[in-house]
């Protein structure tokens, strides 16, 4: 198998981010060129161009981790993230764009009952949500081994030069010259994209001395031709690729895997409900996979699609994701497009490209009855039939907004019923089945000393249940449960649900069972 660079998974991670912002693929991928342009013409040294690099591919990685909070609020987390650049930060025209949509999706009176409560109690909930949005690309770039200068650029990367953003703790140069690079370059290529030249000068002659370094607003007005000039004339991923400064790191073996593994977990983050599904369905699928006798490296590409198959979740709304009852027809084609959206992310690296061809088939059907692509019969590969049934066995097991989680027995029923009734591999259900009956309980107490009774009230918290839903489930009052979550956060140093949740899949505390998988040593 081919080495990964990392600079390729980091820019197919990407075009996720964009999907979630209701922006163009390869937005994210444009604003890191127009960031190396400016970097260039102040004459940043390599290292100083890498941290530049990271920084713009990556600023805008954690948005997607309080989707489910966004939702309650604002009724469509990528509608309600699309704002972002048609006003100033902290403008007066983009808190009442904010407060438009609170309650959005709701009836009348509903909408009401949502307002009331932001009102009353919400509006602290999303107190610090930008800061920690920083903090949680801070904790991906960590996880992915980078530079200390990309963790703390990561860390500062919505402060603003007047010292009203977010955290709000740093101003002017304090900034790390690569978020302010990063922060510049993001509005300037929706500017520029949406009006040309002249709106993405205008933008940042208004924003200068305010929002932006007044030096790199004035940069960009006078060299408008040399920042933005002849983007639309490029083969975008290739020339970001080719841009990587510096060692221009690799991954491979359980390098590759970690890292696979990391972003997973991020990808996950997206709702509660789906916390821990990704690596669950890698090592079943390739725990079921070692049943049928494959081969080490099918064995291994097929643990590595799994890690990869729900990308494309990031490009649909958690308000269809979540909805407790049925999707209408136009929700439908949403949700038909996510493995497509997966493969799509992938395809331009050659090395992630067979991951992604494995991924787009989850959800195919033997009898053509699934999607994206209709196949039937043998169109459908042996690994794509693998993970599909892993991944319908592994969801069943978990709770979803419209349904309980399904008993094990049950689950194993319904598979099987799928497989008679010609939708699922028959083989590939009985291995999955096999795999499933090698399950060993994750360990009850967790790290960092929490209590049984902590640990409890955690899963229950990464779920994205209230202190009241908390208390309800567990026979305690909604005091005692918020105690209980103030004193999880302050042992595991978390401030978040999104952070407490990547807590609790690091380190195996979530309600499903784990697997033992039989997963081959790295090549």
């Amino acid at each position: 198998m081919s080495d990964v660079r990392l600079a390729e998974l980091v820019a197919a991670l990407s075009l996720g981010i964009d999907l979630g912002f209701g922006q163009p693929m390869e937005h994210v991928l444009r604003q890191c060129l127009i960031a190396l342009r400016i970097a260039d013409l102040l004459g940043v040294d390599e290292d100083g161009r890498a941290a530049v690099y990271y920084t713009a591919l990556l600023v805008n990685v954690g948005c997607h981790t309080d989707a489910h909070e966004q939702v309650k609020w604002f009724g469509d987390d990528i509608e309600f993230k699309a704002d972002k650049y048609d006003h100033e930060f902290r403008s007066l025209g983009g808190i009442a764009a904010g407060a438009k949509r609170i309650g959005a999706g709701n009836p009348a009176l509903a909408r009401f009952r949502v307002g009331l409560e932001f009102v009353l109690s919400g509006h602290r909930e999303l107190d610090g949500m930008i800061a920690q949005h920083s903090r949680m690309a801070r904790m991906l770039a960590e996880q992915l081994d980078l530079p200390g200068d990309v963790v703390e650029a990561l860390s500062a990367a919505y402060e603003t030069w007047d010292g009203r953003g977010w955290p709000g703790e740093l101003k002017g140069e304090a900034i790390p010259l690569p978020s302010r690079i990063a922060q510049l370059a993001e509005f300037a290529e929706v500017a520029n994209r949406v009006g040309g030249p002249d709106a993405a000068t205008a933008m940042a002659r208004r924003r200068s001395g305010r929002q932006f370094d007044p030096a790199l607003a004035d940069l960009l007005c006078t060299e408008t031709e040399a920042v933005l000039g002849g983007l639309d004339a490029i083969v975008t991923w290739d020339a970001v690729i080719d841009a990587e400064p510096a060692l221009r790191p690799t991954l491979s073996g359980d390098r590759l895997d970690a890292a696979l593994e990391a972003v997973a977990r991020f990808v996950d983050l997206k709702s509660p409900f789906m916390l821990g599904h990704s690596k669950a369905v890698a090592e079943l699928a390739a725990e079921a996979a070692a049943q049928l006798g494959s081969a080490d490296d099918e064995i291994r590409t097929l643990y590595r699609a799994g890690l990869v198959h729900d990308y494309g979740r990031l490009g649909v709304s958690n308000a269809i994701w979540e909805k407790p009852g049925p999707l209408g027809p136009g929700e439908w084609e949403r949700v038909r497009t996510h493995p497509y959206l997966a493969q799509r992310m992938l395809r331009g690296s050659p090395a992630l490209a067979p991951f992604g061809a494995v991924a787009v088939q989850q959800c195919e059907r033997l009898d053509g009855s699934g999607y994206p692509g209709g196949l039937s019969g043998s169109a459908v590969s042996r690994s794509g039939r693998i993970l599909g049934a892993a991944d319908v066995y592994q969801a069943m097991r978990e709770p979803r907004p419209y349904r309980p989680q399904l008993s094990a027995g049950d689950a194993a029923t319904e598979l099987r019923a799928e497989a008679a009734a010609g939708r699922l591999d028959p083989e590939a259900v009985d291995a999955v089945l096999a795999a499933a009956g090698h399950r060993v309980t994750r360990r009850r107490e967790g790290p960092a000393g929490l209590t049984p009774r902590e640990v409890e009230v955690l899963r229950l918290l990464a779920q994205g249940l209230s202190n009241k839903e908390i208390g309800a489930r567990l026979s305690i009052s909604p005091k005692t449960a918020g105690n209980h979550v103030e004193h999880i956060y302050a042992k595991i140093d978390a401030s978040s649900r999104a952070t407490a949740s990547l807590f609790a899949m690091q380190h195996g505390l979530l309600p499903e069972e784990a697997f033992a998988p039989s997963v081959p040593a790295a090549r």
